[in-house]
């Protein structure tokens, strides 16, 4: 606060009466009494007039923060005059003291060293008492800066899209709950780059889509054994048909939907690359039935990644593990293309994986608590890998609380178990409020 200066004056005009009141000797007891009670008025004046002061300070104060924030999101686009002028309007509108007058704001940008807007404000407020010692006003001062672009934002959705979610409204809210996330995503990024998003919707399998055929990360023996046709049709597998010398004629690759089964254990739950020399690293086409919508991997696309939201379907049983485990690969390997990391930034890889119902089919078994093993091993190479993970269980049927889940996500604090799919959005605004904050060093 800019008040030194005027307590000093007080202080020594308080100091010269004092002393000219032990010289004076003339004057009797009344008139010496009545000089005394000045300063003694005084000092408790003070006391009230700097206790208003700080009052009108800390309004100004969380004015001033509230201003740097929202001027943060704009900074980078603005030219100074531009800045100047929004800083004072957004001010104005948050801080409502008439006793403040001669209200002065300032704003600066610098990019040099990470980003950072610097706001501060100045006042001038009435002093009520002190003006008995001469000081009529005090000035009030403040200063507030925002400074963010060192730490940039990863972050997979892996969003359960199951036959399930077609109930209680849970896939719209689903939808309206993601489309949320990404404008604050967006929001949070003051330049292409800061943050990258995938989305990987899953059923039992995921969709790498259709157009990676040819993709020499795929294996097709699952797929050739079912899709095809036997000379005799008594058998209905490839095994089958050449077991009995018959002639079995897979179809063309071309006719893949783009889903994809869990690779072979334990390659199904890490985000290994995967590599010709080694067939279970690749990853198994399988043309399933309920194959989920295609995913996508990291881009700051905004319209694009809001567009797949919307391709969002119900479908298929339950199978978290792969929807981590793609997230998961989204983040860090092949077959996705991952954008360079400059050494400049912190890097922050975030997984928010989003699902309604137990486990019930992997590529392995249709016991939950075997596919529930894989995903556990899944999330802790996730988490060691750095990656934090939120987990968020949308409970609208009344199942148990699910521990897979639970002990999936980095922390208590990052798990979510709601019970009406309208939770959702402000679930996942809390999230993104989370995650916006990470762009937010002071």
């Amino acid at each position: 606060m800019v008040m030194n200066t005027s307590l000093k004056a007080m202080f020594a005009r308080l100091h010269r009466t004092v002393r000219e009141l032990r010289a004076a000797n003339g004057a009797n007891v009344t008139v010496t009494f009545a000089l005394a009670t000045i300063p003694m008025v005084g000092f408790v004046g003070a006391a009230v007039d700097y206790s208003h002061a700080n009052s009108v300070k800390a309004a100004m104060q969380a004015a001033a923060d509230s201003t740097a924030l929202m001027l943060s999101k704009v900074a980078s686009t603005e030219n100074t005059a531009s800045l100047q002028t929004k800083a004072t309007s957004y001010f104005q509108a948050l801080f409502n003291r008439p006793e403040a007058t001669g209200l002065q704001v300032g704003a600066t940008y610098t990019a040099s060293g990470g980003s950072k807007v610097v706001v501060t404000a100045t006042s001038n407020v009435k002093a009520n008492f002190m003006g008995l010692m001469g000081v009529t006003t005090m000035k009030v001062g403040v200063n507030s800066q925002a400074a963010w672009g060192n730490t940039r934002l990863r972050v997979a959705l892996a969003l359960d899209t199951t036959g399930s979610m077609a109930d209680d409204g849970k896939i719209d809210a689903l939808q309206t709950a993601t489309k949320s996330l990404l404008s604050q995503l967006k929001a949070a990024a003051s330049q292409n780059g800061d943050v990258y998003v995938s989305i990987i919707p899953f059923s039992r399998d995921v969709n790498w889509g259709a157009a990676n055929y040819q993709s020499t990360a795929l294996r097709w023996d699952l797929w050739d054994e079912v899709n095809g046709s036997c000379s005799n049709n008594n058998y209905d597998t490839k095994s089958d048909c050449q077991s009995h010398n018959k002639t079995w004629t897979t179809k063309n690759h071309n006719t893949w939907n783009g889903c994809i089964a869990d690779r072979d254990q334990n390659y199904d739950t890490t985000n290994s690359a995967p590599s010709t020399s080694v067939n279970a690293s690749l990853f198994p086409a399988e043309q399933y039935g309920s194959c989920p919508a295609q995913l996508i991997g990291l881009t700051y696309d905004w319209n694009a990644l809001n567009s797949k939201v919307d391709d969002l379907y119900p479908s298929g049983n339950t199978n978290q593990g792969i929807g981590i485990a793609w997230a998961f690969q989204s983040l860090t390997a092949s077959p996705f293309t991952i954008p360079a990391k400059d050494p400049n930034y912190t890097y922050k890889d975030i997984i928010i994986l989003m699902s309604d119902g137990l486990n019930t089919q992997n590529r392995f078994s249709s016991n939950q608590t075997s596919i529930d093993t894989r995903e556990s091993i899944t999330c802790t190479n996730a988490k060691n890998a750095g990656i934090t993970v939120y987990t968020v269980q949308v409970n609208t049927g009344g199942d148990p609380t699910q521990n897979v889940m639970k002990n999936c996500a980095s922390s208590a604090d990052k798990f979510t178990e709601i019970k009406s799919a309208n939770q959702l959005v402000a679930t996942f605004n809390s999230i993104g409020t989370a995650l916006s904050n990470l762009r937010i060093s002071q």
